[in-house]
């Protein structure tokens, strides 16, 4: 004891004598340690974490029974495998513990990947370590290649009659087809238009070579491929389908046209607001020339949805024109005038009779509608209408019927003066209005005699023939005969 205690003393001398550290250095250094431990066990948790999401097969427990002969079962169970595997002959395996690695030599990265999925899936394996030489020989990564090849050409050979039998139905099957459709003339007798017997032929062409594959993959036990190739051509059957839908939709109302025509060739219609005279009709649009001599095509599809208006099918034609008389007039009288003055006309038909009506009685006239019919084979619509109006025109002005013009009274305060220029104004329009029988009184008091009407008979002389321009033109361009038509005078017309 007396030897322990100077030691003890000394040991307490020399802590007395250690200067003592300052607080704030202390209280640093435990903030410090307290944050390093923090963020270290943050890290090794996430580092846990991440494992376990990774690789839910790694946090599995490990079998505390992994023997020698465990081990030995392992390693004779692989090299078992990569014997029988050509490109996996040369790969060594050792195992411990669970623990496989695997050295030695492959050709390439995919027969090394090949070997560890393999020693994986053994059981009892742990781990697989990949110690894999990978040579990327030419030689050893040709070898393959050409050892396929060689097999594929010796399978061609002994399977080269089976496949002559394949291909020659193949063509029989097409050839055969293609001489039933090329019947030409069975099939136009057959079909209400070449359009529709083109249709039908280009159809048994197409179910021919159809035939002849299938015919062709039966013997040669290949079904499976044409259901898969099957599948594929329907995807991709739709999709060109959506994306040519207005091209179909086109092609179908060509041939609901053809069957069943609107119209024929010469045809004077309105389609939808076009007009026009038809040309032709082709296995994709409707030809019109204008009346102004220019080609308009229309697509089949729109012509087949839309409103037809057809000027030829009835010859027949009534016109109407409008004309106003003057208030103070008799309308009964004009339009009188005007009826006689139409059945003078020698382009105007008996049957339907012609016909006049008060339309509207406005402030300053009288409004007058006449109709008249005539036939389009042997007159102009327009060159008659016209000369209607001129004929009725000129019957009526000179029978001393007045057609005013709009008229407005302006009052103008504090102008007195006009006042009896006015009233002397008003006082000659009622003198000219008071007329007797076959005689008017004009503006300055004096009796008018009413004027015959002279014109009548020049206007009536004046040409209505239709004009055949147009139809000259479009006859030309029949007769060239070297573009398609669908239209047939054998067709029913709708």
């Amino acid at each position: 004891m007396s030897g322990i205690q100077p030691v003890a003393d000394g040991l307490q001398n020399r802590r007395a004598e250690k200067p003592s550290t300052p607080w704030f250095l202390r209280h640093a250094v435990q903030v410090l340690t307290l944050i390093w431990i923090f963020f270290s066990g943050l890290n090794g948790v996430h580092h846990v974490l991440a494992q376990e999401t990774a690789d839910p097969a790694s946090s599995a427990p490990i079998s505390r029974e992994q023997t020698i002969e465990t081990d030995t079962e392992i390693r004779k169970r692989l090299n078992a495998i990569y014997d029988e595997i050509d490109a996996l002959a040369d790969v060594t395996v050792w195992v411990r513990e669970g623990v496989v690695v695997l050295s030695g030599r492959v050709a390439n990265e995919s027969s090394a990947a090949r070997a560890v999925s393999l020693a994986q899936r053994v059981e009892g394996v742990v781990e697989v370590e990949d110690e894999i030489d990978r040579t990327l020989s030419v030689e050893e990564n040709l070898d393959p290649l050409l050892e396929r090849t060689s097999e594929l050409v010796d399978t061609v050979s002994r399977a080269w009659p089976l496949y002559a039998v394949a291909a020659g139905t193949f063509l029989t099957v097409g050839f055969l087809g293609h001489l039933v459709a090329s019947a030409g003339r069975f099939w136009l007798w057959v079909a209400p238009n070449p359009f529709i017997a083109g249709l039908i032929a280009q159809s048994i062409r197409i179910v021919a070579i159809l035939g002849g594959v299938l015919l062709a993959l039966s013997i040669l036990d290949a079904m499976a491929l044409f259901s898969a190739a099957a599948g594929g051509v329907g995807l991709v059957g739709l999709a060109v389908g959506f994306a040519v839908k207005d091209t179909i939709e086109n092609y179908i109302a060509s041939v609901m046209l053809s069957l069943r025509q609107p119209f024929r060739a010469d045809d004077h219609v309105v389609i939808n607001d076009l007009e026009g005279i038809v040309v032709r009709l082709t296995s994709r649009a409707t030809v019109l020339m204008t009346l102004d001599g220019n080609h308009l095509r229309i697509p089949n599809a729109e012509v087949f949805k839309g409103v037809i208006l057809n000027y030829t099918r009835n010859p027949q034609r009534r016109m109407n024109f409008k004309l106003g008389v003057d208030v103070d007039d008799d309308p009964i009288a004009a339009y009188s005038a005007g009826l006689d003055a139409l059945r003078k006309l020698k382009f105007i038909l008996d049957d339907p009779q012609v016909s006049a009506y008060i339309v509207e009685v406005g402030d300053s006239n009288i409004v007058l509608e006449f109709s008249a019919w005539v036939d389009q084979r042997t007159t102009d619509f327009l060159k008659a209408r016209s000369t209607a109006i001129n004929v009725v025109k000129t019957v009526l002005k000179d029978q001393g019927f007045s057609m005013p013009e709009p008229i407005y009274r302006v009052r103008l305060d504090g102008l007195g003066s006009l006042d009896p220029l006015l009233a002397k104004r008003e006082a000659g329009n009622l003198g000219q209005k008071k007329a007797g029988n076959g005689s008017r009184t004009s503006p300055t008091g004096k009796a008018a005699t009413v004027k015959k009407p002279t014109a009548t008979v020049a206007l009536a002389e004046v040409d209505v023939s239709p004009d055949e321009d147009v139809r000259r033109q479009i006859a030309e361009d029949r007769a060239k005969g070297d573009q398609e038509d669908l239209l047939s005078d054998q067709r029913p017309i709708e």
